[in-house]
């Protein structure tokens, strides 16, 4: 049942509560140390689908091999699966590299500061787009993703929201001059207190200003199915992802005969399947066919 508009949070009192908690809650992560559009970029590229922890040493070390996009444009495909190594989702990996040419052929080098021109970039989507111009640029946008979702959902709306709903939600949230911190209280409220399960709302520093708590947590919880928030994945051992990982894995270190591309992907008994994902991985960018093998592409 939606949230009565009673049981609504006052925003301001939410905001303010949600603030003076961020500062001295606020996580020391490399990324917040830099206004640099480019290393907010790489950085929400390797945040999407994985963890933190994993992030923080390939992120310092991705810029020290490519600190500008230039950097990136420049190097061969293949160079920056390397360098993405650890994080999954190699896509990831080719469309930053994409991205980066685009940003040399069509912006001199330099990201841009529009939401539109953001959006135009390959594979940056709406969220990626908006925590650019929220982190790099101090803009006021307001960022949904996972953890910010289930915020909207359970603390400010009370009751599941659609995509445009979240949006308009989350733009509106934002204290006028305050996008960055704001939202960075937002997705460290996300990701260490208004938790997936268990939620920890005892010591929740807007307890008294969330919605759901002030509905007496009625059920569903608001944040399931909600825009934003993520749903359960499939299993991953004996998966195609499962697959891909070892191929791309063993690609860093060389090229693979297509005769081996079964044996490497774990699918001995399977070679169709094997060839099928390493067909996907060569449409997708993440690797090309030469001379008999399979190699990251030049």
């Amino acid at each position: 049942m939606p949230t009565s508009p009673g049981t609504r949070p006052a925003p301001r009192r939410l905001r303010e509560r949600l603030l003076d908690w961020s500062g001295p809650a606020r996580r020391d992560l490399p990324w917040r140390h830099t206004r640099d559009p480019w290393a907010v970029l790489v950085s929400e590229l390797m945040l999407q689908q994985t963890q933190v922890v994993r992030v923080v040493p390939r992120y310092e070390a991705f810029l020290e091999r490519f600190p500008t996009p230039s950097a990136c444009a420049r190097a061969p495909v293949g160079e920056v699966v390397r360098a993405w190594e650890g994080l999954g989702y190699n896509r990831r990996a080719v469309s930053l590299h994409r991205a980066a040419q685009a940003v040399v052929d069509e912006h001199e080098g330099t990201l841009p500061d529009d939401l539109d021109a953001l959006l135009a970039l390959p594979g940056i989507g709406p969220y990626t787009a908006r925590a650019v111009l929220a982190f790099a640029f101090e803009r006021d946008h307001g960022v949904v993703d996972t953890n910010a979702a289930r915020f909207l959902a359970r603390a400010v709306a009370g009751e599941r929201l659609t995509p445009a709903v979240a949006q308009d939600l989350a733009d509106e949230q934002v204290p006028l001059g305050h996008g960055w911190d704001w939202n960075q209280a937002v997705l460290d409220l996300g990701a260490t207190v208004c938790i997936k399960r268990r939620p920890r709302c005892d010591v929740c520093p807007i307890a008294t200003e969330c919605a759901w708590s002030r509905g007496g947590f009625a059920d569903p919880d608001p944040a399931e199915a909600s825009a934003g928030v993520s749903a359960p994945q499939a299993t991953f051992a004996g998966s195609d992802r499962q697959g891909r990982g070892r191929l791309v894995q063993a690609l860093r270190t060389g090229p693979v005969a297509v005769t081996r591309v079964a044996d490497v992907a774990g699918w001995p008994e399977e070679p169709e399947r094997a060839r099928r994902t390493a067909d996907a991985l060569v449409g997708e960018g993440l690797a090309e066919y030469v001379d008999g093998q399979l190699a990251l592409p030049s």
